[in-house]
């Protein structure tokens, strides 16, 4: 008999089970199944209005499923159980979002300075003072490739930062909570092929930094971006249709000759110019 050791086996953080999502007689998703592993590297992709930021929200608990459900990794228990996002109060999914952090299309930062963007979860959450926020809040910046600047970047009101800048402040917020799963959500639309390659590479140098008592993080992005998923060579979900119609490696996916794949794999780059507002 052959006995598998379970020991280097990842543990599931995301499961979506048969999730279907209408508006009105508009079928977005019609029976999304998808697991992720913690430690994966996912990117989910797809033409216009095929429901990536609909799945999105959905593990997010932004939108309810018409059918189906999607269950999450809870952190805050032993062995951090799959839990449905469907059976929770807002206080409990408060408590699972602690482990989380997103990054999203247009950065999401709030008005004020780049220190004030950064503290304001830990002075509602954690109920830290600014004192113990600071070296959280300088530590992340450096993290992000900010140095030298840091002291007076902290100042710098959300106004007066470039593209590029923001983005890599809204990944220094999202690190400075340490989470264990990322979500990016068309982390580098608008940006110039520079500041995205940066963003490339900050994505990755994320997801392998380790979380909390060193535990395998795991992201997941909404992308359009050939380049990024060129370098990254994450696992990746193509959406066809509101359903996965690939599910593989990177390599499998650029060499595919599917009617459906490359056809999509061919205009990535004029569907990355422009801003993805579909569902």
């Amino acid at each position: 008999m052959i006995v598998h050791s379970m020991a280097n086996v990842p543990s599931i953080e995301i499961r979506v089970e048969a999730l279907h999502k209408s508006f009105g007689e508009h079928a977005v998703l019609r029976g999304i199944d998808l697991e992720v592993s913690s430690g994966d590297l996912l990117a989910v992709v797809g033409g216009s209005g095929c429901g990536k930021t609909v799945l999105l929200k959905h593990i997010l608990r932004q939108l309810s499923p018409d059918r189906g459900r999607v269950l999450v990794a809870d952190h805050e228990r032993d062995n951090a159980p799959l839990v449905d996002l469907a059976d929770l109060s807002d206080e409990e999914m408060d408590e699972l979002r602690l482990h989380w952090a997103v990054v999203f299309q247009r950065n999401a930062l709030f008005s004020g300075t780049v220190f004030e963007n950064i503290a304001l979860w830990f002075r509602e959450v954690k109920g830290m003072t600014d004192a113990e926020i600071r070296p959280i809040a300088v530590e992340a910046l450096q993290s992000v490739g900010f140095h030298d600047m840091v002291e007076s970047l902290l100042e710098r009101d959300r106004d007066e930062l470039s593209g590029g800048m923001a983005k890599r402040v809204a990944v220094a917020r999202a690190l400075s909570m340490d989470p264990l799963l990322m979500f990016y959500d068309e982390p580098t639309t608008g940006l110039d092929p520079v500041h995205a390659g940066q963003i490339h590479r900050l994505i990755l140098d994320t997801h392998l930094r380790p979380g909390r008592a060193g535990m395998r993080r795991t992201s997941v992005i909404i992308t359009h971006d050939k380049d990024l998923i060129h370098r990254l060579e994450p696992r990746v979900i193509m959406l066809h249709e509101g359903r996965v119609y690939f599910d593989g490696p990177f390599r499998t996916f650029e060499q595919s000759d599917s009617a459906i794949i490359r056809p999509y794999f061919d205009v990535m780059p004029i569907l990355h110019e422009r801003r993805d507002l579909g569902p």
